[in-house]
């Protein structure tokens, strides 16, 4: 009797069939050897990069290296109790991150478990670590500023909503003071703040969440910390589950963001690490060749997202979202596109509404440190090519009393004047330039040359400049305040005002025109332009104030 292969192998198939629902038949390897953090597994020949992997003991890992006879891990939590032989579990899934409301106001580590002993964190969104930045068309230029409440910044380097501005500087020099200022600065704008702690002391930290929860900024920040006694993979993959925290509001909600990476280079130095115990061939300062796409593909997805628009009919729901077949109108000029689109329609019950969840932004502040002023070493070079700008922070400056120790000179604002409202730019157009000649001028003046009387004016303005633009810490100022006080500056009010008793004239400025003066200061807020009626007013009401603190009136 003559059996037929085929007749044979199709009969296996359905009784295989039957059974393949009941086997688990998700890739399962062994761990060939461990340490420090990663682990060699054999097996998983389907893992791709990036997969999430469960170990026997229950601890998370990584796929970082795809090798011909094995895969190279990393183990994301404690890596001692993981020995030679355990199975490790492919989950088929990229590694994400919880995300949602219930994140905010929460101390969380980067897998988005709770560090501040409040309970855990219910919420059935997560996001990928790793996700594409948007493309060309999918942005907006940065027009929208975000105000730091730092009189320096806002007047010199002013910051917009999608921007990315490097704080660089050596360490002790007020790095984290700019970006938590910053944060305590977005109270009551809506703006959703995610503050990345990376290899910092916990006491560091701990000194950081104490800060926001006193100015009450917990109630709109995330915190994830990745401390210098956590593992080095924590601490590589801490800023990406920042930024995808924020991005769940930018993309989900259509709202403004902003992260603080506090501070890359320690992420750089964990990344070198996990390079290195990989047998990952080394390149310049010993990181490996692609460190730069370690920064450029996180910073790229801060952006200003472009606003979308839809034509419906009135009726529809608020949450109401395009069908595939929809037309989608974006920016400014699809905007208009879309009301004549609407006009031609002729259908009255229809309407022009913005896409819910579009027009969003992602601001980014990542922090650098240098070694003894070296900006031009391999990390710092490679962030300042990334951004759009830095705010260098100069040791001498901090040590001489100047705080904020922004140096003018060096720093830059690539989006400059469009993300400062009209006033500022009108009053503060000239500042940086001014104060960067002044600094030469100081400097040549130190020789002890005869100076002639323009030159000593000019040296005289820019000390007092230099006084007024001081600012202590957790003080984060109004821009409208901040107007009034540079208008002060720049119109020479408080050139000959000893340099000791200019923060008292300040104070005292301030509190005259919002209890005498309230209307000019609501212009300012509401409008945020200085027409020349309100700037001649001013021009009397300081006139007039001055009078009467040079003479001791109160």
């Amino acid at each position: 009797m003559k059996f037929k292969v085929d007749e044979i192998a199709s009969v296996l198939r359905e009784e295989i069939a039957k059974y393949r629902s009941e086997i688990d038949v998700a890739e399962v390897g062994k761990v060939l050897q461990v340490g420090d953090g990663i682990a060699q597994v054999y097996g998983l020949s389907n893992a791709m990069a990036g997969e999430m992997l469960e170990f026997q003991n229950g601890a998370i890992g990584q796929v970082f290296n795809l090798e011909e006879n094995s895969i190279g891990a990393v183990i994301l939590g404690a890596y001692l109790g993981i020995k030679e032989g355990d199975t490790v579990r492919g989950t088929g899934q990229l590694l994400s991150v919880p995300v949602g409301e219930a994140m905010i106001g929460r101390v969380v580590d980067p897998l988005g478990r709770p560090l501040d002993n409040a309970g855990t964190i219910e919420t059935p969104f997560r996001r990928p670590l790793e996700s594409n930045a948007p493309g060309i068309a999918g942005r907006e230029p940065v027009t929208e500023p975000l105000q730091t409440g730092i009189k320096a910044i806002d007047s010199m380097i002013p910051i917009g909503r999608g921007q990315r501005e490097l704080i660089i500087g050596d360490r002790k020099t007020g790095k984290t003071a700019i970006g938590v200022d910053t944060i305590i600065n977005q109270k009551g704008t809506g703006v959703i703040c995610v503050y990345v702690a990376v290899g910092q002391k916990e006491s560091t930290i701990a000194g950081v969440v104490e800060a926001l929860r006193e100015h009450g900024a917990m109630d709109y920040t995330i915190v994830v910390a990745a401390g210098s006694s956590d593992p080095a993979p924590l601490q590589y993959i801490a800023p990406y589950a920042g930024c995808a925290m924020a991005e769940y509001f930018m993309y989900e909600h259509g709202k403004a963001t902003l992260c603080v990476y506090d501070d890359l280079t320690k992420q750089a130095a964990a990344y070198r690490q996990l390079s290195l115990l990989l047998r990952r061939p080394p390149g310049r300062e010993a990181y490996p060749g692609d460190v730069f796409y370690l920064h450029s593909r996180l910073l790229e997805r801060s952006c200003k997202l472009a606003t979308q628009y839809m034509v419906v009919p009135k009726s529809a729901p608020a949450d109401h979202k395009p069908a595939i077949n929809e037309k989608i109108y974006a920016g400014k000029p699809g905007k208009e596109e879309a009301e004549r689109d609407l006009k031609a329609l002729g259908k009255p019950d229809y309407e022009v509404r913005k896409i819910p969840g579009s027009g969003g932004s992602l601001t980014a502040l990542p922090v650098i440190e240098t070694l003894e002023g070296e900006v031009s070493a391999y990390i710092p070079t490679n962030v300042i090519s990334i951004t759009d700008g830095q705010i260098y922070l100069e040791p001498d400056l901090f040590f001489g009393g100047v705080r904020p120790a922004i140096n003018v000179g060096i720093s830059v604002s690539r989006v400059g004047g469009k993300a400062q409202i009209k006033a500022m730019k009108k009053i503060a157009g000239s500042l940086r330039l001014d104060l960067a000649a002044f600094r030469e001028l100081e400097a040549f003046a130190q020789l002890g040359t005869d100076l002639d009387n323009a030159t000593q004016r000019q040296l005289d303005r820019g000390r007092a400049m230099v006084e007024l633009l001081k600012q202590g810490q957790y003080m984060p100022m109004h821009v409208a305040d901040q107007v009034i006080s540079i208008f002060a500056g720049t119109q020479g009010f408080c050139d000959d005002v000893p340099l000791s008793r200019i923060g008292e004239f300040e104070t005292a400025l301030l509190k005259h025109v919002q209890d005498e003066f309230p209307e000019v200061r609501d212009w300012l807020v509401q409008t945020g332009d200085l027409t020349d009626e309100i700037r001649d007013k001013l021009l009397r009401i300081v006139g007039d104030f001055k009078k009467r603190f040079v003479a001791g009136k109160p």
